[in-house]
């Protein structure tokens, strides 16, 4: 092949490249004017403060936990996010009182976001159950960074588009939600709304950007077997915005509620395979696969999702004591 033939063999490369990368910039920007703030996550009934703050302090112990979720492996700036999450229950005004402490770190692209959340939720008898009514306050710390060059050092994508910003913008807006959640023996029903406030971000002179409300309804419900050390637990989770939305269905089966295993279903995304276990003392440990079906599903290897979680409860004697929920 002469030294022609390859320039142009180069050249086409170059362009596929940047040819997609812009077309990934343009689902991006896409994807967050549809009101697709708030990342996704697949296992969902063991990442409820995330979305509710009424969950807080519902388990009556100390919970701390990680989430790590590698969204559409294998595509140019596919999602990356992290979650701490910790709740406790406490005493600050009424004896079931729960507070709780959430960061969200998510990545998509050119874009960077980070969530900061302090949960408080007041919770009541109501009927033959217990119903947390919670409100999160928060800070939203949202960056974009158009400032990126290929491995050539060439630009990615030609900004000339006055009404994008150039280089890296970012902003920090006041974040407000609130949430209800309701739990008795058998079954879990929670309603919730982030961003209720409407937080607009301004770019300098680049425009503003409003952060749209967010709702969210989820259930789930315990079904014993005929083994009584198993339990199929069936959940559904929706996601709304107004302008868009989202739905998941499964169900989990649990054996002597410390191994669990499932599947579920994105409503026209994914097919979701599940599994866990704690593992000693408190400590669970949980993953979930992704098997795309969107049209996505030719570009990426699929979603991986990690969560580890430990549980204590706090009781007072002479001092203060740490107890394992495993031997209560």
């Amino acid at each position: 092949m002469n030294d022609n033939s390859s320039n142009i063999t180069y050249r086409r490369r170059q362009l596929m490249n940047k040819a997609l990368l812009f077309w990934i910039l343009v689902n991006i920007c896409i994807f967050v004017a549809n009101a697709q703030q708030d990342p996704q996550f697949s296992q969902n009934r063991f990442n409820q403060l995330t979305v509710n703050p009424g969950f807080a302090g519902s388990s009556g112990l100390i919970n701390v936990s990680l989430l790590n979720r590698f969204q559409w492996v294998g595509f140019p700036g596919a999602p990356v996010t992290t979650v701490f999450n910790a709740d406790a229950s406490v005493h600050l005004i009424g004896n079931r009182d729960g507070i709780g402490f959430s960061v969200i770190n998510d990545v998509i692209g050119f874009e960077k976001n980070v969530s900061v959340a302090l949960n408080y939720s007041w919770r009541s008898q109501f009927g033959r159950g217990t119903l947390g009514s919670g409100v999160s306050l928060g800070l939203i710390n949202k960056n974009l960074n158009f400032d990126m060059t290929g491995i050539d050092g060439s630009d990615l994508v030609n900004l000339s588009d006055p009404s994008l910003p150039n280089g890296k913008v970012g902003g920090i807006v006041l974040d407000i939600g609130l949430g209800l959640f309701y739990e008795d023996e058998n079954y879990e029903l929670s309603f919730s709304g982030k961003h209720l406030n409407k937080p607009v971000m301004s770019f300098n002179q680049s425009g503003k950007y409003t952060i749209p409300r967010t709702y969210y309804i989820s259930g789930s419900y315990k079904i014993k077997m005929a083994d009584e050390r198993i339990e199929a637990i069936p959940s559904i989770f929706y996601k709304r915005d107004l302008a868009s939305w989202q739905a998941d269905a499964g169900v989990i089966f649990e054996y002597d509620k410390r191994f669990w295993g499932g599947v579920g279903y994105r409503l026209g995304d994914a097919v979701i395979v599940m599994a866990g276990t704690e593992l000693w003392n408190g400590i669970k440990f949980g993953y979930s696969y992704d098997v795309s079906l969107s049209a996505l599903s030719r570009y990426n290897a699929g979603s991986h999702e990690f969560f580890l979680s430990y549980s204590v409860l706090l009781y007072k004697k002479h001092d203060h004591k740490y107890k394992s929920v495993r031997f209560l």
